[in-house]
């Protein structure tokens, strides 16, 4: 795939994605309930599918005084990871961002900054304790 070409299993989530989002959801680190029923209902999340079943997703949130976007979340349910879900959740997310990009992760998770690196994220700085099991790098591309 050309870069620029959206990623086919890669579409805008709907409402009937909303439990199955829930789901995947549980596979977070640190998931944010609140968030993504907030995100659910103002159309935001965007999914990754396989035979049509929901696999992954992000949610996109958007800064209130600011450019940009952070990503509050992203998963990809364990048996479709390794396949370019993320990257391509990611990407189109990256396309459609007028302005700066951010996301948060844990320093340990070596696979997931590996592919944010590759994306050409850069550690912006770390928030110490942020999660309840150390810190967080919060990570950002222009």
């Amino acid at each position: 795939m050309a870069d620029g070409d959206i990623d086919p299993r890669v579409r805008p989530g709907r409402p009937a994605d909303a439990d199955r989002i829930r789901e995947l959801q549980s596979h977070l680190r640190q998931p944010s309930p609140d968030l993504l029923e907030y995100g659910l209902a103002v159309g935001a999340a965007r999914v990754s599918v396989a035979d049509g079943r929901v696999v992954g997703y992000l949610l996109p949130v958007d800064g209130a005084n600011r450019p940009g976007v952070h990503v509050a979340e992203l998963v990809v349910a364990p048996g479709f990871r390794r396949e370019g879900r993320a990257r391509a959740l990611l990407a189109a997310t990256v396309a459609d961002a007028d302005g700066p990009v951010t996301l948060q992760a844990h320093p340990d998770n070596d696979a997931a900054l590996a592919l944010y690196e590759s994306l050409g994220f850069e550690v912006a700085e770390r928030r110490p304790d942020a999660y309840a099991d150390g810190d967080a790098l919060v990570m950002r591309r222009e």
